[in-house]
């Protein structure tokens, strides 16, 4: 018997194993995942314009012309019937500028692209309205007496609120003192609202507070039960604000331009 039998017997046997594993991880690579891939999206000034027309308009009051911005941020994802492949979910896992999220999280309504905008496009008209609400009685503006409008081109959702919020709060008031609310800076931020003024958390932080340096923001206010996961991936020279709700935002905005003690994440 050749003493040489067995090794050469083991060698194919390895020569085998090593070939499944090789085919196994090329199906793997090549399979969709069920994961999103998102990054930081666009930013926009609310006190500004957005496709040539304002984001808010006033009608039966007058209104001031802010010279700092405030900047809504968003976060753009693979579409729910994106291919997202294993070389992708590992290059988002080792980026800063990337997240790797279950599909379910970022799409939890619809199946489709159409069902989804539809779904958002419902979630920021009611974020809309709950963000007017909330301006217009911390201003104790009786609604009867003022129209406003809210308009943001392709961005659904309802993210937006805060920054709405304030955002009429600074073109009719400013910080109540003849000064704007942000103090002449870039103040960027996102937090759903509620009626009542409570400031919700909205998911994708980190990658918004990116967003929000790429476009020159200094500050950045942030649901305060996000504190942690913004200050886990803060650009460097980006100060965190958290907030609770509408009133901390407007304070903590007040301290920042008095040299105040300013909340921080």
């Amino acid at each position: 018997m050749s003493p040489s039998l067995p090794a050469s017997r083991n060698r194919v046997v390895l020569i085998a194993c090593a070939a499944a594993v090789t085919l196994l991880l090329a199906v793997a690579a090549l399979a969709p995942l069920p994961f999103s891939v998102a990054h930081p999206g666009a930013t926009v000034d609310v006190l500004g314009e957005d496709g040539g027309e304002p984001v808010i308009s006033v009608e039966g009051a007058g209104t001031r012309t802010p010279e700092g911005e405030l900047r809504m941020t968003t976060i753009m994802a693979t579409g729910p019937d994106a291919a997202v492949r294993l070389p992708e979910v590992v290059r988002g896992y080792l980026s800063d500028q990337r997240a790797v999220l279950p599909r379910s999280s970022v799409y939890p309504v619809g199946d489709t692209s159409e069902e989804i905008r539809e779904h958002n496009s419902a979630q920021m008209t009611a974020s809309q309205g709950a963000a007017v609400d909330a301006a217009l009685a911390l201003l104790e503006i009786d609604p009867a007496t003022v129209e406003i409008g809210l308009r943001l081109e392709d961005v659904g959702g309802p993210s937006a609120g805060l920054l709405f919020s304030l955002g009429i709060i600074d073109l009719l008031r400013g910080d109540g003192e003849g000064g704007d609310l942000t103090g002449g800076l870039v103040v960027a931020g996102t937090g759903t609202i509620a009626p009542d003024g409570t400031v919700g958390s909205v998911g994708g932080v980190p990658l918004k507070t990116h967003a929000a340096r790429r476009d020159g923001a200094d500050v950045f206010l942030v649901p305060a039960a996000e504190c942690a996961d913004a200050a886990g991936n803060r650009p460097e020279g980006l100060r965190l604000i958290p907030v609770a709700t509408l009133d901390d935002a407007l304070s903590g905005l007040r301290a920042l331009n008095d040299g105040g003690t300013v909340p921080s994440c």
